[in-house]
């Protein structure tokens, strides 16, 4: 009896994984990333060049599969567009225990959520009460102000309104400095986070500033904010003058412009 011995490529399956080939994801399914989540909780979209592939390279045919597939994420990379700044919000007032997930999955409701993010205190880890959302579009940033400015989320009425863009607050410093205000008595815990959180339910924010020691690095117990407008700085004073922030009555007023030094 004779028998025919079949070559060995023959008896070797060649199975392989194709990756498909989506577009970026505009939804997120937040369990998913949970554990992923750094100290500021930041959710971002992710995109499948940013996946690993896998492919049994057991033939030619494989391999050009594998090749084809790089060769469209190349084009969808290529075609993503980071948002715009001015797609970017700020929202105070948060719940504590509320994390960026949440937050992401509450502005949902207004549009594509691009980016969320709690802010955390380095040292306690425990959220400091405000955060930002990065919408797809300008047009959806303005949809989830509306929303959700005066919010009431667990009993606490949310602070929502654009966030400043990134180089612009030292001009607006300038522009605006008629409308800055003296805060004093302030705990030696509150920073400027805190200082922004409070004064913005009472109009926007231009900047935000808690005074530290140069050579100690502690707070000297005083800050600055500055308002977008005389309305909004009157505001604020008569709202926030004699009132505890962190335990401590703290001492609101317009404040004095420096006098310029004169040398001789």
């Amino acid at each position: 009896m004779s028998s025919t011995i079949l070559p060995f490529q023959l008896l070797t399956p060649k199975s392989t994984i194709i990756p498909t080939s989506n577009p970026p994801f505009k939804t997120l399914t937040f369990p998913h990333f949970s554990s992923c989540l750094s100290h500021t909780n930041k959710i971002s979209v992710i995109s499948p060049h940013k996946l690993a592939h896998f492919a049994a390279h057991t033939s030619d045919w494989s391999q050009q599969v594998t090749q084809e597939s790089e060769k469209e994420e190349d084009v969808e990379e290529e075609s993503y567009s980071e948002p715009p700044e001015d797609a970017k919000i700020f929202v105070g007032n948060l719940p504590y225990d509320l994390d960026s997930e949440k937050l992401a999955e509450l502005f949902s409701s207004s549009g594509v959520v691009e980016i969320a993010e709690v802010i955390y205190n380095r040292d306690t880890e425990q959220s400091r009460g405000f955060g930002f959302v990065t919408m797809s579009t300008v047009e959806e940033a303005e949809k989830a102000v509306d929303t959700f400015n005066g919010y009431d989320l667990s009993g606490r009425l949310l602070t929502v309104n654009k966030a400043a863009p990134r180089g612009s607050q030292p001009e607006r410093r300038v522009v605006a400095s008629s409308f800055k205000i003296y805060m004093g008595n302030l705990a030696w815990q509150v920073d400027n986070g805190q200082l922004e959180q409070a004064f913005s339910e009472h109009g926007k924010v231009v900047d935000a500033r808690v005074i530290y020691d140069r050579e100690t690095g502690r707070s000297r117990g005083f800050g600055f904010v500055t308002m977008a407008s005389e309305t909004e700085m009157n505001d604020a004073i008569a709202a926030l003058d004699g009132q505890s922030l962190d335990g401590r009555a703290i001492r609101v007023n317009v404040a004095e412009d420096r006098p310029k030094r004169t040398f001789f």
